[in-house]
């Protein structure tokens, strides 16, 4: 009996001990960009950035928690380890690479301009949209652009995408420039969108703005991270896994743009 008590008493303790031991990671993603991340009306963390996290730490059989950081400070919030990776979105530049590392795309990216329906507008160089209002996200490539490009325009930036369909909305602006799946969703899927707005002109794929492609960031340090990440990435491709969740959210595959 002594030694059936004692032998069930060193299983229970291996247990815990394996339990404490196991690895989590955090996740930082917006939690305003939606179909990539958004916030639930429960307040839980959704879309397709997350559910891509969550099959990914699945796969490097670790557990992982999911934060909402505003934008402006979210490579901050990595730099102070707040989170161990960025899973939002994040077009990957060589400006952001001073900052952090970034693991190899995991999506495709491409940028492109709304306005109100019938605008007419189809000069899209800065002597055309001299004295336009035009609105981007802060701290994003996409305002980075508008302010390269359009110099003479009257820019106006907003903290989340969010605020900045808001104002287009509500005619405060001539014009705007996103990223080009939010916006494409924002225009057939959103009521106030579809009511007063239209995607124009050529998709934006400059690659000083648009960069690689769209990377999960991690800090500079962290390089066995990021390669792991990369193999969990190969594997959810590989399995079907990243198609499925590709597919509860848009009708093509990001990871080609086909």
């Amino acid at each position: 009996m002594n030694m059936s008590i004692a032998a069930l008493a060193l299983v229970a303790a291996s247990l815990l001990a394996t339990t404490a031991s196991a690895e989590t990671l955090t996740i930082g993603t917006e939690g305003a960009y939606p179909p990539f991340n958004y916030q639930e009306p429960s307040g839980k963390l959704g879309g397709f950035d997350v559910d891509i996290g969550l099959a990914l730490c699945e796969k490097m059989k670790v557990e992982c928690e999911v934060v909402a950081q505003d934008w402006d400070g979210i490579i901050p919030g990595l730099q102070a380890k707040k989170y161990d990776m960025i899973i939002a979105s994040m077009f990957i530049t060589d400006e952001r690479k001073k900052q952090v590392s970034f693991t190899d795309p995991y999506y495709l990216a491409a940028m492109t301009h709304a306005a109100p329906k019938g605008a007419g507008i189809t000069d899209f160089t800065n002597e055309g949209m001299a004295g336009k209002t035009i609105g981007a996200q802060s701290g994003t490539t996409q305002a980075d652009y508008v302010a390269a490009v359009y110099p003479d325009a009257d820019i106006k930036l907003y903290p989340t995408q969010d605020e900045v369909n808001l104002d287009m909305a509500n005619g405060r602006l001539d014009l705007q420039v996103g990223d080009m799946i939010p916006l494409l969703d924002w225009v057939t899927k959103n009521d106030d969108g579809k009511a007063c707005c239209e995607l124009i002109g050529e998709p934006i794929t400059d690659k000083k703005f648009v960069g690689e492609g769209v990377g999960i960031a991690v800090r500079q340090e962290d390089t066995a991270l990021r390669e792991r990440i990369n193999q969990a990435l190969k594997d959810i491709r590989a399995d079907g896994t990243y198609q499925k969740i590709n597919e509860k959210y848009f009708s093509i595959d990001v990871y080609t743009m086909k």
